[in-house]
This record gives C-alpha cells, sequence and structure tokens, in this order.
C-alpha cells in the first residue's frame, strides 16, 4: 500500500464573466503556473467558466433573459473545444486538473447543468459530474444531473472525488464517495451566494457555511479536502452593477468563500485565499489517512452493513433511447440484402 506526499493547488481567481474564451486562457494560465511550482493536481471552482450565476439571485426570473443566453451562449460541450484545450494542458503539463464549469446540452441549445470534470496527467476524462440538484435560485439556470459522476477516481496521487457547492451537505452523495475509498476531496464553489439583502440580517454566510462542510466531509470521510471558490472582482460587480445600480449593497456587503485545505481531522492545513486572486498550495500527506481510520472508519468497521444500505443509480440520465442503436451493422445488412 502506497500513500504518497502529494502538493495540489487550489485556484482562487475570478472569470472574466460570462465569457468561456477568456476565461479558458485564463485557465490555462493558472494550470502552467501550477504545475511550475510542482503541484500534481489543480482544482478551479465552481462553474469558473463562464462564471456563477449570481444574477438569478438578485433579479426576477423575467429581467434575467439576456444574462441566461449569454450564459447559454458561454456554456460548454463535454466534447468541445474549450474542453479539449484543457485536456491537452494536461498532458502537456503533467498534471490533473479538476474544472467547474456550465455545461451545456448537445440537443438543447437551453438545458444547461452545472458540471465538474476531473482530468488525469496524459490528458483523459476520468470523471465528468453533474450536480445533482440545483440550489435554491440556481434551479433557474442549470437543470438536474444524475448520479453518473459519483466516482471516485484511482490516480496516481490516490483516490479522488469530489461535489459541487450544496452538494457537500447532501449525507447519502458524500457517503457515495466515501464508500468508495475517497482519500482527496475537492469542493467547488462561488464567489458570493446571496439569499437576502445584507441589511435585513440572517444572509447565507458563504464562508462558514463552506468551512463546516468540508470540515465536516473530511472528518468522517478521514480524506483530505480541497475547497476551491471564485474571487467576484471589480470587472463581475460592475457589469451586474451597471444593470441595476440598488444591488450594489449586496454584491459589496455579502460574505465573500474562501478557498482553503483541510486534513483528515477537518483542521486547515496550507494556504487560505479570500479576497485577493491567486493560488492557494497545500502538501497532503496520505500516510497520515491510517492512523484517523483507526479511530472511526464509518466504510469499515465504525459501521452497521447489516442495519444500512446504499444503493446509488450512476446511469447517464439521456432524453430518449432509440431501438435502432441496439441493432448491429451485420443485421442491417442481412435485412438490406433480404429485401
Amino acid at each position: 500500500m502506497f500513500l504518497p506526499q502529494v502538493k495540489v493547488a487550489a485556484v482562487h481567481a475570478a472569470p472574466v464573466y460570462m465569457n468561456a474564451q477568456a476565461t479558458l486562457e485564463k485557465a490555462l494560465a493558472y494550470i502552467a503556473e501550477a504545475s511550475r511550482n510542482g503541484a500534481e493536481l489543480v482544482v478551479f471552482p465552481e462553474s469558473f467558466i463562464p462564471g456563477f450565476p449570481v444574477w438569478a439571485a438578485l433579479w426576477g426570473p423575467i429581467h434575467n433573459h439576456r444574462w441566461f443566453e449569454k450564459m447559454a451562449e458561454n456554456s460548454l460541450l463535454i466534447d468541445g473545444p474549450e474542453i479539449k484545450a484543457l485536456c491537452s494542458a494536461a498532458a502537456r503539463h503533467d498534471i490533473l486538473i479538476c474544472m467547474g464549469f456550465s455545461e451545456r446540452s448537445p440537443v438543447s441549445v437551453g438545458c444547461l447543468w452545472n458540471s465538474s470534470v476531473l482530468i488525469d496527467q496524459s490528458g483523459q476524462i476520468i470523471n465528468h459530474h453533474r450536480k445533482l440538484v440545483p440550489t435554491f435560485y440556481e434551479k433557474m439556470v442549470w437543470a438536474p444531473g444524475d448520479g453518473a459522476g459519483l466516482k471516485v477516481c484511482e490516480t496516481r496521487i490516490g483516490r479522488v472525488g469530489g461535489l459541487i457547492c450544496g452538494e457537500n451537505t447532501n449525507p447519502l452523495a458524500r457517503y457515495a464517495l466515501m464508500a468508495q475509498g475517497e482519500q482527496i476531496h475537492i469542493s467547488q464553489w462561488p464567489s458570493i451566494w446571496p439569499t437576502k439583502r445584507p441589511a435585513a440580517g440572517g444572509n447565507f454566510d458563504n464562508l462558514a457555511a463552506n468551512r463546516i462542510r468540508a470540515g465536516a466531509h473530511s472528518f468522517e470521510a478521514k480524506c483530505f479536502g480541497i475547497m476551491s471558490a471564485s474571487v467576484m472582482n471589480d470587472e463581475m460587480k460592475n457589469m451586474l452593477i451597471d444593470c441595476d445600480s440598488a444591488v450594489a449593497d449586496i454584491l459589496e456587503n455579502t460574505p465573500q468563500a474562501a478557498t482553503l485545505f483541510v486534513d483528515p481531522t477537518g483542521t486547515p492545513i496550507g494556504d487560505t485565499l479570500q479576497h485577493e486572486e491567486g493560488i492557494a498550495w497545500a502538501t497532503f500527506d496520505l500516510k497520515k489517512i491510517i492512523e484517523v481510520k483507526q479511530l472511526h472508519d464509518v466504510v469499515g468497521y465504525y459501521n452497521r452493513f447489516d442495519v444500512f444500505n446504499l444503493e446509488v443509480n450512476r446511469r447517464r440520465l439521456v432524453p430518449a433511447t432509440f431501438s435502432d442503436d441496439d441493432v448491429q451493422p451485420e443485421a442491417e445488412n442481412k435485412v438490406v440484402e433480404q429485401q
């Protein structure tokens, strides 16, 4: 059993808001920087390309048609040129990449998913996850995903899994990853997640909530955690305020998320970034998982598999299944010959 020491990088940055190509170029620069500094894995935030649709929280849907069109136009196909560029970068720089992006459907120009892709150092996509349930106002933008991406991938740096934002509140989704021997857990987050006007009080505290969830998962799973959040820069802020100056207070005073790392006890390690763009760094010594597994191991001795059972459907959902897809070419030829 080989448990390595791993240097990892988490990008804490703003997208070039609603501009897929420019954000991709920014991401490629960060990937090169992470590789130059010895990272074996680089993680990007939720919906980094082309940015998180915070506008869905600010205005009702009847005022967001233009924003949704811009989001759809800048969302990515899983086999599109942007993902291919990321795969090429992974191979060129010999690094694993986890990228959060807004995905569009190949059969519907209006169907989007909140997605994440994990690419290995050879440039192969080893996991493609769509967020199971869009959270709160995200439902006005993204469709529900499926269980196809609830996978932990065996990589040269250990067993890597991940969930997007609010999925880290779902105990069954988290347990599904624990049950596959997850050693490094990736969680991806937006810069802000407003639920109320700041003056009203009781707004959702992105910083505290994310830290609690990441720490809880690592403590329960006995794994290392990477939290990668985006930044709301002035360019993004001004684009939104230009539409309606009344939202300035929300954008200025809603808590900003942080990018950080936790060890298998839930304790922060490595760098923490919150207000400034950059790359956060940490080194994980996976051997430290062994001792804490001795204390509690919810996928080992510290469970009752005769009492509890979890079944996970990992089939990719599709809009239709066509029966002629199952006809073999040889069978088709025979039909033609008989006619």
